[in-house]
């Protein structure tokens, strides 16, 4: 393998895909701003959802939201949970009520009626991220969906589905982080910035 080549196809392809995000996903972007504004203002919180490394996704995004992103922006924490952090929680459930429950009896526990979910799947098909969704809406919150390619059935089930224009799950996970950074900053400033 050519280690030069590979190093500049990759980062070729994580650029473009990141361009196509602009043309492709801004409307989405903007309206899940939006959606996250109004629920921070009206006191509700966000919780997080993911598999693999959509699940360190999720602590990441909480994480930028509960703390800060934008160095220059005094400000409070802004609520949000990622539920994929308590071992004992998700080992439990996974072993009394199955691994494809683990996150639907989360957003059962938590979630209320005016709080904001963010599902990420980068095939768009997981079962457990399945389940938080319809959990989610039955329990009167938006969701928001950090999908991939076609958006597989999440696509479907979201308020808001964002496609990363790519089939590369690499390129799809590196562009929800760009994403939720984007989310984060621009609700700090809107909210915050003086």
């Amino acid at each position: 393998m050519d280690k030069q080549k590979f190093i500049h196809e990759s980062l070729k392809e994580s650029a473009e895909v990141k361009l196509l995000i602009e043309k492709e996903c801004s409307a989405e972007i903007i309206s899940s701003v939006d959606i996250l504004i109004d629920a921070f203002k009206n006191g509700h919180k966000l919780l997080l959802c993911g598999n693999g490394g959509s699940a360190a996704d999720s602590q990441h995004i909480a994480a930028e939201f509960m703390i800060r992103l934008a160095h220059d922006i005094e400000r409070p924490a802004i609520p949000a949970i990622a539920l994929t952090t308590d071992t004992s929680n998700l080992t439990a459930g996974g072993n009394d009520i199955g691994f494809e429950n683990v996150f639907a009896r989360n957003v059962e526990g938590l979630g209320q009626a005016g709080d904001v979910l963010i599902a990420i799947s980068t095939s768009g098909n997981s079962k457990n991220i399945l389940l938080a969704i319809d959990k989610a809406k039955e329990k009167g919150m938006k969701v928001i969906g950090f999908l991939g390619g076609t958006g597989g059935k999440c696509k479907e089930k979201v308020d808001i589905p964002i496609l990363i224009p790519s089939t590369n799950t690499q390129r799809i996970q590196e562009g929800h982080i760009t994403v939720a950074h984007i989310l984060c900053e621009a609700v700090e400033r809107i909210i915050y910035a003086k």
